[in-house]
């Protein structure tokens, strides 16, 4: 009997064993289930919000719709920079039956380089099925229609629009509004840092120079989004919601292209430049380099053949000489005058011989006169009329650079006129100070003297020198050269109605510049008037006749050195080292209106007042009365119109623009 029991004690061991276990194992079942539970509230009670957000960014996306650029008039509504629609040839490879025979025909039949095709079959191994890809860009108006004939031969092949930049004068406007081009590497970074790239995610262009890249953030506007739902391939299935871009403020500038054009008639064939400026408010009426480029070039990316071209030419038309440096010869003596009388060294009765050069005491150089034999006994108003360079020289000397600098610099010389585009010259007003720190040299004597007639180191800027005549005829008044006239506003009465209205910009004025005696602004003023309206004055010719009463200087500015015995001839010296023509003017003599000034290179013949004075006179002509392109500009204007009204059916439609 005594095994038989411990067979049952066995037995029983096993089964509490067994029930142990099984209690072990439904706890942990029972705390699993519970840890189950448990995690499934947190995710779909606590943690709800947060999937449901993941889970909607997996079929919804927010697509940047880039706003339309902002447009660009002169003074008098003749619209600058327009947006061009740009048509381009569009393929959705999915939606194509035959994609290699279909892109072959389409190819042949608007003649579609081998390249291009080629290409296009690169990117489409590259993207989805469903993605539109451009076969052919910038398509002409023939192939346009040619298409459009054919298309039902090609489905899934489209044309394409996009807004680009246009600008409708080409060269004439380009060193003025610039252009705009695509973004690159550098614009890229430079938006980032600035906190701008979200609103640039969906616009392909820029501006580059000038009015477009000074005035960027007022031309782009605000991005808008397209809110669409997507599926797991990414392809677009439905529109949920749509917030319009905000497009670019409109801007109105100081500029008359009426007198642009007449600025580059005159300087046909010449290299040089010319700014014309309202004195009452800096506003600039004209600014013209020449020669110039097509800014529309760069809009849709310049081939390196052009741009080679361009940047190679001897001529140089990429700088914008407006605000580039030249020596200004003889148009700044009346602001050497100015400063003789400001310092009393003179009066406008003060005389000097001039026997046709002038000498320091203890040197042997001669300093020489324009006028061989001299111009007799000169005083104040007489050495401005004739330009008498002995006078000045002994102006000078009296003077001493420290004071001529010192004053030269009020007037503006040798700094940034605060102009609104970003490629200004500072140039150079030489000093003391400024050669010691230049050259590591001392300042010597004769320097002075040639800085007397506007040589030397001393450059000046034609608008520098506008900035300087506008200072001399306000009486000391300063106004800083500006392009912006006014922006277009959009406001929205309490019905919600939209309307747009100019909105003046004003400019703050700056600190005048006072003399000890108001008078002296009158002596050279008049001095300047004679110039021009008396009979045997240097700038007498090429205003002969004029309705208004102009005042002016003339200047030629020595560009190769001449040794002291030897004599200038210009057709026996290289082009590019023949004097410089300049000219500044004025009118009316009183309260003035314009004020011009005029940089002509390397003239074959004649100075300032026979280069440079007759192009101040077709500005001065046309701006007061005698003008002869004016029918010419309002046909032009109606084209503008037909094209500002195709604009706006473009900014109905949520597409992407440049």
């Amino acid at each position: 009997m005594a095994p038989r029991r411990i067979i049952i004690r066995n037995r029983s061991a096993e089964a509490n064993l067994f029930a142990r276990r099984t209690f072990i194992a439904f706890v942990g079942v029972l705390i699993l289930l519970l840890l189950l539970f448990s995690n499934v509230y947190s995710l779909q009670v606590n943690s709800f919000e947060k999937y449901q957000t993941r889970s909607n960014s997996n079929r919804i996306k927010l697509l940047p719709v880039a706003p339309n650029r902002g447009l660009i008039y002169d003074r008098n509504g003749i619209i600058l920079a327009d947006n061009k629609p740009v048509y381009s040839l569009a393929v959705i490879p999915e939606d194509v039956d035959n994609l290699e025979t279909n892109i072959r025909e389409v190819s042949k039949l608007l003649d579609i380089s081998v390249d291009r095709q080629k290409k296009f079959f690169k990117a489409a191994k590259r993207k989805r099925r469903f993605k539109q890809i451009e076969l052919q860009s910038r398509l002409s108006e023939q192939q346009v229609a040619l298409f459009s004939v054919n298309q039902h031969k090609f489905p899934g092949i489209f044309v394409d629009a996009r807004l680009k930049r246009y600008y409708p004068f080409g060269e004439l406007t380009t060193h003025n509004l610039g252009y705009v081009a695509r973004i690159n590497r550098k614009d890229a970074n430079k938006l980032e840092r600035q906190g701008k790239s979200e609103n640039y995610a969906a616009t392909h262009g820029i501006g580059k120079l000038g009015i477009e890249k000074y005035y960027e953030e007022l031309l782009h506007g605000t991005i808008g989004h397209q809110e669409v739902e997507i599926n797991n391939q990414g392809r677009i299935i439905r529109t949920l919601n749509y917030t319009p871009p905000v497009q670019g403020k409109d801007l109105t500038l100081t500029l008359d292209i009426e007198l642009q054009m007449i600025a580059k008639r005159a300087l046909s064939g010449k290299r040089g430049a010319v700014v014309a400026m309202n004195p009452r408010t800096g506003g600039i009426l004209a600014m013209y380099s020449n020669p110039s480029y097509d800014g529309n070039l760069f809009v849709h990316g310049i081939s390196s053949k052009n741009y080679k071209k361009l940047l190679n030419s001897k001529d140089l038309p990429l700088i914008n000489r407006s605000v580039q440096g030249y020596p200004p010869a003889s148009t700044v003596k009346p602001f050497l005058a100015l400063t003789g009388l400001e310092e009393q060294v003179i009066t406008p009765s003060t005389k000097i011989w001039d026997p046709g050069w002038y000498q320091l005491k203890g040197l042997p150089n001669k300093y020489r006169d324009w006028k061989k034999w001299g111009h007799g006994w000169v005083n104040l108003t007489k050495a401005i009329e004739q330009s008498c360079n002995i006078y000045f020289f002994d102006l000078a000397f009296k003077l001493g650079i420290t004071k001529i600098s010192t004053m030269m610099e009020k007037f503006g010389f040798g700094d940034y006129t605060g102009v609104d585009i970003h490629e200004e010259s500072r140039a150079i007003m030489p000093s003391v100070e400024w050669k010691r720190a230049r050259y590591n040299q001392p300042w010597y004597t004769g320097e002075t003297l040639s800085v007397g007639i506007g040589q030397s180191y001393w450059t000046v800027t034609p608008l520098q020198l506008t900035q300087a005549i506008t200072t001399l005829v306000n009486h000391g008044v300063k106004k800083v050269p500006h392009f912006l006239k006014a922006t277009k506003e959009i406001t929205t009465d309490e019905e919600g109605h939209s309307q747009s209205a100019l909105a003046e910009v004003i400019y703050e004025e700056q600190a005048p510049l006072v003399l000890k005696q108001d008078k002296h602004w009158d002596i050279v003023l008049k001095a300047m008037h004679n110039t021009v309206q008396k009979f045997g004055a240097t700038a007498y010719a090429p205003f002969k006749g004029s309705k208004y009463d102009a005042a002016g200087k003339t200047g030629s500015a020595q560009v190769a050195r001449i040794k002291q015995n030897e004599e200038y001839d210009a057709k026996s010296t290289q082009e590019n080292k023949r004097d410089n023509a300049m000219f500044i003017a004025f009118a009316p003599f009183k309260n003035p209106e314009i004020v011009v000034a005029v940089a002509i290179e390397n003239v074959e013949k004649g100075g300032g007042g026979t280069n440079a004075g007759p192009v101040a006179r077709q500005i001065m002509d046309q701006y007061f009365g005698n003008r002869v392109i004016t029918s010419n500009i309002n046909n032009s204007a109606q084209q503008f119109n037909i094209r500002i009204a195709q604009q706006h059916i473009h900014q109905s439609s949520p597409q992407e623009s440049d």
